[in-house]
Order: structure tokens, then sequence, then C-alpha cells
């Protein structure tokens, strides 16, 4: 099974620093407005997102943790190491460096090929990405796990993500033929876009960026992936939809019936803090 995860952290998150909310206190916002998002510390416990979003994730068997950063990365770093109950994992950091003539990264796809470039072992084995602002469960985390051949990603079922109508729609759309063979990735989807992905028990596909690769297969297509015009970047489901042309049935859904709680502006603060008071944990 699948023993190394790669979660980019490397975003320069805008929306929340640019976003507000009351009543999440000063602390809150300051940390929204400065830290990467998974660092932002929620609830009374002050532990990250990232911290619960790294339990998880062992407890689901994974052990070696490549974590995408940006270069000035220090203070990300001795945070990871100082968070505690997470002794089964070994940490590995990538830094996702900017191109000349560039003030941002050159986005997700760009963040996974410097990985494989900075760490050849994963050119040759399979491996998980995931980002890091989602809580992902140990559940969804063991599904990706037990992909062995091939690739796959979580398709979550749509009914049960607890976001509004508006929010699902700027997710990216998930096509599958009969065999839920990924055939297409749909950004930014219109209505009828919706319909005509439902399957026939009217079922619509959510991907929340949680991937399982074959290195020695994706390594080719993240490298050649090309510059989305719209949005200035590289991007992951680019290279992948290039995959799939070359190799229609190499990417697997795994359907997934749960919620998956994200930060996206400073809203979401409170909202993964309800969550996280539900948890055991």
């Amino acid at each position: 099974m699948t023993q190394s995860l790669l979660i980019m952290a490397a975003g320069a998150s805008s929306r929340m620093k640019l976003s507000v909310a009351e009543n999440i206190g000063s602390v809150a916002t300051e940390q929204a407005n400065n830290r990467t998002k998974g660092l932002i510390e929620i609830g009374e416990n002050g532990k990250p997102l990232l911290y619960y979003l790294l339990r998880n994730a062992q407890d689901a068997g994974y052990r070696t943790i490549y974590l995408i950063t940006a270069a000035d990365a220090s203070f990300f770093r001795s945070t990871i190491c100082s968070l505690p109950n997470l002794n089964q994992l070994r940490f590995v950091f990538v830094t996702q460096h900017i191109p000349k003539g560039r003030i941002k990264p050159l986005g997700t796809a760009d963040a996974v090929f410097q990985a494989l470039e900075q760490f050849s072992e994963l050119q040759t084995n399979n491996f998980s990405v995931c980002n890091s602002d989602n809580l992902y469960t140990v559940s969804a985390f063991r599904k990706l796990r037990s992909i062995e051949h091939g690739s796959g990603l979580i398709a979550y079922d749509s009914d049960f993500l607890n976001f509004s109508k508006e929010k699902i729609a700027g997710f990216a759309l998930l096509v599958f033929n009969l065999d839920f063979y990924l055939e297409s990735i749909i950004e930014k989807p219109a209505a009828l876009d919706f319909k005509k992905a439902a399957d026939k028990q009217g079922r619509v596909y959510i991907s929340m960026n949680a991937f399982t690769f074959e290195g020695n297969v994706m390594y080719s297509f993240l490298r050649d992936c090309p510059i989305n015009i719209d949005r200035d970047e590289k991007e992951l489901p680019t290279a992948l939809l290039n995959m799939i042309q070359v190799h229609p049935t190499s990417v697997k859904g795994i359907s997934m019936q749960e919620h998956v709680p994200d930060l996206t502006t400073k809203k979401d603060l409170l909202l993964l803090e309800d969550y996280l008071s539900t948890q055991k944990r």
C-alpha cells in the first residue's frame, strides 16, 4: 500500500487574507492574514488544521509526508516539527521555487513536479497528493492508500458536502464512464454541466484534490503540463486530463459520501471549529 503523502502548502492564501468575518477574534484574524492556511490555529486547543490532517494521515497508515512549501518556510517547518503525537511520521520538506519573472508559485502541477525532481524516489513509486487546507478523514486516506495499480482520486458525492450550491459550483466536477474510470474534469462547471455529469442515480461527483498517482506514469505529464491561460498556472487537473488521454482507463474513481471541511475564507474557521467539536479528538 502507498506509504507516501504529498501535501501542497505553498499557495498564497489570497482569498483567506482578503476575506472578512465577525466573531473569530483578533488572534485568529491575525493568523489568517499572515499564515499559510494549514497553520491557522483552530479552537480552544490551539492546534492548526494541519495537525488534524496529519493525525488522520498517520492513523490511515502513511509514514512519509512530503510537505510542499514556499521558499521562506522556517516558521512552517518549526511548527510542524513541534506538533505532538506524530511520532510515526517522517517529514520531508519540499520547496516550490518561484520561476524568475513571477511573483507567485506556478501552480499545483508544478508543485508536485518539483517534489518529484527534488526527491527522485517519488518518480518510481506510488504516492498520494492532497491539499493542506482540507480536512480529509482517516477513511478517505485509507482508500487512497489502497490503490495499488494505476492512479485514482476520491470522488465526493455532492449531496454529502455541507457547502452552499454556490461554493460547490466553484469546485471541479468529475465525469466518469460506466466502470467509474475518470473521463473528464470540468473546472467552474455551469448548471448544465451538473445535469450532464449526473449518473443514473442522479449523483454528482466533486473533486477535493485527493489523489494517488503512479510516479513513473505521471512524471512526464507533470513536466510537460501547459500553463492555464486564464489562471496563469500549471494545474494538476490539466496534467491528469492529459494523462488519461494517453492512458484512458488509468484513473479510477473512489466514491465517498461524506463532508470535507475546508479553509477558504475566515468564515470557515468557525465552521471547522464546530466540526472538530463533534469529533473524538
